[in-house]
């Protein structure tokens, strides 16, 4: 079992049933992917993931990913305090049933390839990280 799928057995899994993980609180609430750039980045995420992104102003510009209510979300943000690159925490975005056409669109979308599609041992589905148009490391899961 890789260090990944065993994080994710051991935290989610062990001893609880079903149930019981599905109603722990979610890790994470809210994500933030800064850019340099947002509406390059905007037309990157929507030509990559097929989605259209909610332009909004909080105090800064950002635009926010698709999500359901109630559910984790996040947005692209464009902010001098921060800026994008390799080098900070991951976020990993659902493919869900779409990882090999997501994929198949990092290139022409200005993407890098980092990892191609790789499953995670244990039944826990497959990821490939990219490098996306504003230079940050990013995720992609699918299970």
């Amino acid at each position: 079992m890789t260090a990944t799928a065993e994080m994710l057995h051991d935290t989610v899994h062990v001893g609880k049933t079903a149930n019981e993980a599905g109603a722990r609180q979610n890790a994470i609430h809210w994500f933030e992917i800064p850019c340099a750039d947002l509406e390059r980045a905007v037309k990157f995420y929507e030509t990559l993931l097929g989605v259209k992104l909610n332009r909004s102003i909080f105090g800064d510009s950002m635009a926010i990913f698709p999500y359901a209510n109630g559910g984790t979300g996040g947005a692209l943000v464009q902010r001098n305090r921060q800026k994008p690159g390799p080098d900070g925490a991951v976020v990993f975005l659902n493919c869900n049933g779409k990882l090999d056409a997501v994929i198949s669109r990092v290139s022409s979308c200005g993407g890098l390839i980092l990892q191609s599609k790789t499953e995670i041992e244990g039944g826990f589905g497959w990821y490939a990280c990219i490098r996306d148009s504003e230079g940050n490391h990013v995720g992609l899961h699918s299970v």
